[in-house]
Formats: C-alpha cells, structure tokens, sequence
C-alpha cells in the first residue's frame, strides 16, 4: 500500500543539520505515527513521503520554506533588560509570550547589559533539514481519524 491522503503511516527517522548533527531521532522509541496529508509533518517531509511503501528507507532534503520557514529577521529583538522583573535571563532560555489569540515561543540569543535580544522564528527557521527515513508501517485510516484529522490507537491520539 501507498503513502496517500488518508493513510495511517509509521516512520522510523532522524534529522540532521546540513552539517551532520543529529537535532532529533525516534532511535529507540516507537515509531512516529500520523495521518498523511492532514499537515501532520512538516510540508517537505510529506512530500517526500507521497508514494513510498512499507519497508522502503529514504533520504529527504527539506529546504526551509518546506520546513519551518525562512528566517524573518523583524523577529529578532532587543527588550530592555527590565521587562524581566529583576530575573537575569540566559542564553538559551525559552518562554512563551503573545496574547489569547497568538502564543509563540521566544529564545533568548544574547544578554546584554541593559537590553536582551530575542528571537521569535522556531529554532529550525532558516535551516535545511536532512531526514533519514524507514516506512514501517502503512495502512488505510479509520473514518474517525480522518473526521479528526490524526491517528487513534497504537501509536496515536487516544480519546
């Protein structure tokens, strides 16, 4: 069976930067299930899905409009130091900030003496990402996984 719209798949993977290092794998876990054409996966990854079969291992070149984006500079920031209340943030540190209607997740890049700068793009913005994937698994998703756009049972959503 073929990787198509509406199709329960479960893939073995793991991401590269262009560099070679690993940002993230499923190696030792269960497998990652999700329903196909449902923007479950990052557009890029589910075009390189479309078509392939159970068993089949594949490489995938993400570019970064296919993936998380492209880096938009306008959000990246300089805050006063203040708008923390009296706490020194770190390098590295996240936290959510936007209103009832968006939440996004900002990364403090540098501290300076009086300002922080922040960054709004997701930490993979801008970045090609590289996919070593195994098809373990495909078949035909049940209607209530299509009415509710993602997998139930093993390996998914459990209501």
């Amino acid at each position: 069976m073929k990787i198509t719209r509406e199709k329960v798949v479960a893939i073995h993977y793991t991401l590269k930067n262009p560099e070679g290092q690993v940002l993230d794998s499923s190696d030792g876990r269960d497998p990652l299930y999700y329903l196909h054409g449902f923007g479950n996966l990052i557009p890029g990854m589910e075009e390189g899905l479309e078509g392939k079969t159970a068993g089949e291992k594949l490489q995938i070149k993400v570019s970064p409009d296919k993936g998380y984006g492209e880096l938009d500079e306008s959000l990246i920031q300089e805050v006063p130091l203040e708008a923390f209340g009296g706490n020194k943030p770190q390098v590295g540190q996240q936290f959510q900030a936007g209103n009832d209607e968006q939440r996004y997740i900002v990364t403090i890049k540098a501290v300076g003496e009086n300002t922080v700068t922040v960054d709004a793009n997701h930490a993979l913005a801008g970045v090609e990402l590289h996919f070593d994937v195994e098809v373990m698994e495909v078949r035909e998703a049940t209607q209530e996984e299509i009415m509710h756009g993602h997998v139930h049972g093993p390996g998914g959503h459990h209501h």
